[in-house]
């Protein structure tokens, strides 16, 4: 990884608290890309009991290298419902996985207080080391 490197000061060096209580903030609203691998594809497909081709065809469109899960007109996933949830949570795509601790996220203390304003569960609830931290943001690399 070319941005993060744990010998390097940043401003969550004393750690940070977060907690995900499942409101859908980050799953709704503005539009974004929700990029998949290969990979989640098949198991999001599975997970559905859709055949990929299917799969791809209804909930996918084409993104660089991979696939982006569609949107409704709001800008939110369609894989998520406001009763529900996350309707694919335990398979859904490391980069909803990893959200917050994305690094657009952590490339400044301004970057993350405007996060925090949009998620509810930054600041409350497990403790992340930096080290811990660094570890989530490469897992999406």
């Amino acid at each position: 990884m070319k941005t993060i490197f744990p010998d390097i000061s940043y401003f969550f060096d004393n750690g940070i608290y977060f907690k995900c209580n499942l409101c859908g903030l980050c799953c709704t609203g503005e539009p974004g890309i929700i990029y998949v691998s290969k990979n989640e594809i098949i198991q999001i497909a599975l997970f559905q009991k859709m055949k990929i081709s299917y799969f791809i065809k209804k909930y996918l469109y084409p993104y660089k290298d991979s696939y982006s899960i569609k949107e409704d007109k709001k800008g939110s996933c369609l894989f998520f419902s406001s009763q529900k949830g996350c309707l694919i949570y335990p398979v859904r795509p490391i980069q909803c996985n990893t959200f917050p601790f994305w690094l657009e996220n952590l490339r400044s203390l301004k970057n993350w207080q405007n996060i925090s304003k949009r998620c509810p569960g930054i600041g409350y609830g497990d403790f992340y080391s930096k080290e811990k931290i660094i570890e989530i943001v490469g897992m999406s690399f």
